[in-house]
Parts: C-alpha cells; structure tokens; sequence
C-alpha cells in the first residue's frame, strides 16, 4: 500500500492543539504565581501567604523601575543583590499606608524588612528549584543584611499588674479586654491566637484552652493549661457575651469578633493609663511572659511547647532576660566575691 493510499480519508493535522510561545515558562509572574500556590497547598497561615505576595510584587515592581525584563532568563545574582541595594537605599518605607504620615515615609527599609524579603524569595526560588521551573536557586548567595540586634525591654510583673489594674471593670469592653490580656499573659499566646477563641476551644472543668491548628501561625495545634482565676473569668465573659449567640468569646460591643488592631490601640491607651513609658504592644506581652517563665525556672523544651515553636531556636529568639535579671546573678554570682570576699561590703563609716 503507497503513503497516499494509507493517508486517504483521514484527518491531516497542520495546526498545533496547544498554541501561543513557550516564553510563557520563562515569565516571573508565571513561575511566582506556581511558588504561590505550592506553598498555598501545604496549608499556611494566610498571613503568610501574603508575605509571599507581598515579595514577590516587591521584586517585579523593582525590575520594572530597574528596566529589567521579567523573565528568568535575565535575572542573575547580581539582580537580585542589586534588589537588596534598592531595598535597603531607595524604597520607600511605608510607601501607599494610608494611615501613616508623610514624615515617616523615608527613603530606605528596614535591615529587618529586608532580610524578610530576602528569606522569603530564597524559599520562593528554593521551590520553583525543586519543582524542576528553574535551574539555580538565585537568591541562595544573597547573604542577609547585617544590623544591630536591637534590645527588648520587656515589660516587669510590676508593670503587666499595672497594666492588667489599668482596664474599668464595670464596662463590658473594658472587663473584655481585661479578660483577653489575662488570657494572654498565662498562655503567652498570640493575640491572633486569643481573640479567635471559641467557646468551643475552652474547657473550663479540665482548665485548657485548645489553640486550633487553623488559627496558629504554625498551622499546628496545641492545649494549654489555665490557672483557676483565668477559667473563672473566661467563663464569667462567656455570661456576658450570651446574648450575642455567638461562638467567639472576645467580642466589640456590637457582637461581631474583635480585631487585634482595635486591642492593641486599646493596650495603648491601658499602658499610657498605667503610666508605662515602653511602647506596649500584643507581641511584647507574649515576651515578657515567656521571660518571667524562663527566669522563674520554667523548661524550655516546655516553653517551647507552651509558645507552639518548631525548632527551639525559635523559643530562644523570642526570650530575653531582663537586665535586672542579669544584675542580681551578676550580684551573686561575680568573682569579684570570691576575690574579696565578706569584706565586699559597704563602708557604716562614711570618709
């Protein structure tokens, strides 16, 4: 049988099924967009996610301005140091807040926004490396940015019972937010974490609360244990908020869930009444009480626990000793004691 007789009455294909240009492979927004959704398919935080968003705009809004193409393939190390540089010389902090004012828009981000950045990409591209999209991982030589690690004053008992006296119990906000700080002062947990609690999430007979693994940062679940006082409360609040039928227990006036940025303008106003010169925010509760834990004796293979890290190196980043702290073991512990020993004592005979 000849070619043309095998060829007779069937279809002849001349077009390709699939069309347009393989450059789509090539195309940044293309390959962020797949980094994107892997990471959104392994279950994070949505928070997260935005970060993720948020550097990978970042990065095309800079190639952009910079003239550079969107496209893989001319994009080197050298790119993306020169990102870094613009990051750190040029961007604009706080660029389209609409809340912050001109004066604060200054040239320049922070080394630690930065590094976030930089982190961010590294695993972005880690991703797109392992998925086969592209051949080296180019934010891998990117080194982080060095800056000065800043010291924490976390606040003293004395300053978080002022805080905790400073909320008027007699009005439903006021006794709410006193019952939210409670709460996070004996979980340490996030105020994200807290203010999306359930009535569910509390058992008040066994005295643990049940942190969900979707509303963790983490996404991995913990139970905590309360002190007496605090279940009493949570179920006092619980009294409080019946008319409102709803699951939350934290809730505004209105019976709609409380947002962690009204509490934490309201932790504002309870620090300024309580005469606490620091600038007290939500997370900073969460490191003094993990402090005070740590000083008091506490684990911290169990702080760990408590605080819902992964790795330890986590638990250790966010607990500082305080400087008094330091000073009484320095007291007691110097080796100028065992130099001079009793006579380290000071003079009932002033010269």
């Amino acid at each position: 049988m000849s070619h043309s007789e095998k060829r007779r009455g069937k279809v002849v294909k001349t077009d390709r099924t699939i069309k347009g240009s393989r450059k789509a492979i090539y195309a940044l927004e293309t390959l962020f967009d797949k980094a994107y959704n892997a990471k959104a398919a392994e279950g994070l935080a949505e928070g997260t996610l935005y970060r993720y968003r948020h550097a990978h705009a970042l990065f095309l809004q800079y190639l952009d301005s910079a003239g550079v193409r969107k496209d893989i393939r001319y994009i080197d190390v050298d790119t993306c140091r020169e990102f870094v540089t613009y990051l750190l010389e040029d961007r604009v902090r706080f660029d389209g807040h609409k809340y912050k004012p001109d004066s604060a828009k200054t040239e320049g981000v922070s080394p630690r926004y930065t590094n976030d950045i930089i982190k961010t990409l590294r695993t972005t591209f880690r991703v797109l490396k392992t998925d086969g999209l592209v051949s080296e991982n180019l934010f891998e030589s990117v080194k982080a940015v060095k800056h000065p690690e800043k010291l924490i004053n976390v606040l003293t008992p004395e300053e978080l019972k002022a805080l905790l006296d400073a909320p008027d119990q007699r009005q439903y906000s006021s006794f709410r937010d006193y019952v939210a700080l409670l709460v996070m002062i004996d979980t340490m947990a996030r105020v994200s974490e807290v203010l999306t609690l359930t009535v569910n999430d509390v058992d008040l007979n066994a005295r643990e609360i049940v942190f969900k693994s979707e509303i963790t940062k983490t996404r991995r679940g913990r139970i905590v244990p309360i002190q007496p006082r605090t279940a009493r409360l949570i179920k006092e609040l619980m009294v409080e908020i019946a008319e409102f039928e709803s699951d939350y227990i934290f809730l505004a006036n209105y019976g709609e869930p409380l947002q962690p940025n009204h509490f934490r303008k309201q932790l504002l106003k309870y620090a300024e009444k309580a005469g606490i010169k620091k600038h007290v925010h939500p997370h900073l509760i969460r490191h003094s009480t993990a402090t005070m834990y740590l000083e008091g004796g506490g684990n911290l293979r169990y702080l760990q626990a408590l605080l819902g890290h992964i790795d330890q190196r986590m638990t250790a980043r966010y607990t500082h000793i305080s400087r008094q702290s330091i000073a009484d073991n320095h007291e007691q512990y110097s080796a100028l004691n065992q130099v001079i020993g009793k006579l380290n004592k000071p003079r009932k005979v002033k010269r």
